[in-house]
């Protein structure tokens, strides 16, 4: 070929790598090449994670039409960055020797975290979150973009444990760190490891040269990955991983895996077929995860991928996420901390004639000091009936209870036995209780048995309201986040706060977690 052969690539140090090696393939066959960058949206948006970006091809899709315009007469890419459906016109006109294909744990200093409760994991990819989830299911997974030096850079000065990457890009630039371990319990990206080079479908001397750069094992094993990605309808934003080899008995085997964002469901599948015999290894793979729930479970990842409406400032339950209308995307999160106080064995041996419990979370503190058995309580008094609940259960019967502290200070105030109560509550608690019974002579010995942590988190924009359940947590909410949004609340005390700052207020009509939950749905209902 006498004109020289133009590379579309992008301009980060590992697509330029993988550029140079194609442009030095055709060199070796005497053919001219030259590099032409290209900047592609997937670099030039790093603040968001891919799946969150709404569209798949997000690294080719510059490139693509660079081709259509005739700037460039191929292009090469990471092979799993690839769309499994090539725009009209582009087809792919080679595949090269596949690299190292698995996934690799970069951490610090020592690999314990593995054997504990807690530990920070760094990824941007939702099939490596979820499988790493699956597995650890205890384990936070933090978002994590931008190139493979940025992103080492990220981990070297972030406190997080360890960051998950593809292995192949980290050899190729050499810039695999000390301390790394290969995953091999995790299933790569259909065609992870493999560059793909694409060409126009009308371009019958480009494509012809291509294909000498051609590997034939490798384009079978990708072809069938690939095939399993299709059949399942899964881009960059599901969790799947796919793998396919060629054993030396010329056995094809293709192993395959869907999973839920957060790691809870997963379906595998592993079918083998000789050489030759394979051609519908992948079809097969999918039809057989989605008949074993996987059309449910697909499902499901389409409605999480749908933009948050609703925020609830309180972690909900399985069941309580159930309960809102399927057309309203929910999410949750604590935006409260709570932490248990060392209490002196003095205070808690005592003989106590009153005792108020305000919150579940005073009942559970204080029981992290002492047993029940050893608590000598004449009189229990509590705010809410999950609190009456839980004392009933933990510790003993409740003389009384009101909705509201300022219902059972006014309540006390009436009809308690003797001038002194013990309050055991929080560090951030309202004073109503204190306020209104010091004000009719009764003293007030307040115990903190748990200190509040505000750990509110910034909101994305779709979010149209947000559950809040205390005071503490529209404070938690407000340092991050303006009060442009409806506030539900799960009672008066709540509402009172947040009318402070938000213009639309709703008040659940009883002071529970579903109740708020039937109020948003009545919202949406209405609307």
């Amino acid at each position: 070929m006498s004109k020289t052969i133009r590379i579309g690539t992008r301009d980060s140090e590992l697509a330029l790598w993988q550029a140079n090696e194609v442009k030095d393939q055709l060199k070796a066959l005497g053919h001219k090449a030259q590099i032409v960058k290209v900047k592609s949206t997937g670099d030039l948006i790093l603040d968001k994670p891919l799946y969150e970006l709404g569209i798949t091809g997000i690294f080719t899709k510059t490139l693509d039409v660079a081709m259509l315009n005739g700037d460039v007469d191929i292009a090469v890419h990471s092979m799993k960055d690839v769309p499994t459906a090539l725009p009209e016109g582009i087809i792919q006109a080679a595949v090269l020797k596949r690299a190292n294909y698995m996934d690799i744990l970069a951490y610090h200093d020592n690999e314990e975290f593995l054997g504990q409760r807690e530990g920070i994991i760094a990824t941007g990819s939702l099939r490596r979150k979820a499988q790493w989830l699956n597995r650890y299911p205890t384990h936070t997974v933090v978002d994590l973009r931008g190139n493979i030096n940025s992103r080492l850079e990220k981990l070297n000065t972030s406190d997080w444990n360890a960051a998950i990457f593809a292995a192949a890009g980290l050899e190729r630039i050499g810039l695999e760190p000390k301390n790394t371990l290969g995953l091999t319990w995790m299933l790569p990206a259909p065609a992870q490891g493999a560059i793909m080079v694409v060409a126009m479908e009308n371009d019958e001397e480009v494509r012809e040269i291509c294909a000498q750069l051609n590997h034939e094992e490798t384009d079978i094993c990708t072809r069938l990955e690939r095939e399993f990605l299709r059949e399942l309808e899964g881009g960059c934003s599901a969790p799947i991983g796919a793998l396919s080899y060629i054993d030396k008995e010329n056995i094809v085997t293709l192993k395959g895996v869907l999973l839920t964002v957060d790691g809870s469901k997963k379906l595998d599948v592993e079918l083998t077929a000789p050489l030759g015999k394979h051609e519908h290894l992948g079809f097969d793979c999918a039809k057989s995860i989605l008949s074993r729930g996987g059309k449910r479970l697909m499902n499901e990842l389409s409605n999480s991928m749908l933009t948050t409406q609703i925020f609830s400032t309180k972690k909900l339950t399985n069941a309580q996420l159930q309960r809102f209308d399927s057309s309203i995307k929910v999410d949750s999160e604590d935006f409260i901390k709570i932490n248990p106080n060392r209490i002196s064995p003095l205070v808690l041996k005592k003989e106590l004639k009153n005792v108020i419990f305000t919150s579940k979370n005073a009942v559970e503190g204080l029981l992290t000091n002492i047993s029940a058995d050893e608590l000598t309580f004449d009189n229990i008094y509590c705010v809410g009936r999950k609190t009456r609940r839980l004392v009933q259960k933990k510790i003993g019967k409740v003389a009384h209870f009101e909705n509201s502290a300022t219902d059972l200070a006014n309540y006390l105030v009436d009809f308690i036995e003797g001038t002194e109560v013990t309050h055991f509550c929080g560090n951030l608690r309202l004073d109503a209780i204190t306020t209104i019974l010091e004000e009719s002579n009764i003293t007030v010995h307040s115990v903190e048995t748990y200190k509040t942590k505000l750990s509110g988190q910034e909101m994305e924009n779709s979010v149209e309201g947000l559950l809040f359940f205390s005071p503490s947590g529209i404070e938690s909410y407000l340092q991050n986040n303006k009060p442009n949004k409806i506030a539900y609340c799960i009672g008066e005390t709540t509402a009172k706060t947040a009318r402070k700052e938000f213009k639309d207020v709703r008040v659940a009509k009883i002071p529970d977690v579903e109740s708020v939950i039937d109020l948003v749905n009545e919202n949406y209902k209405a609307s």
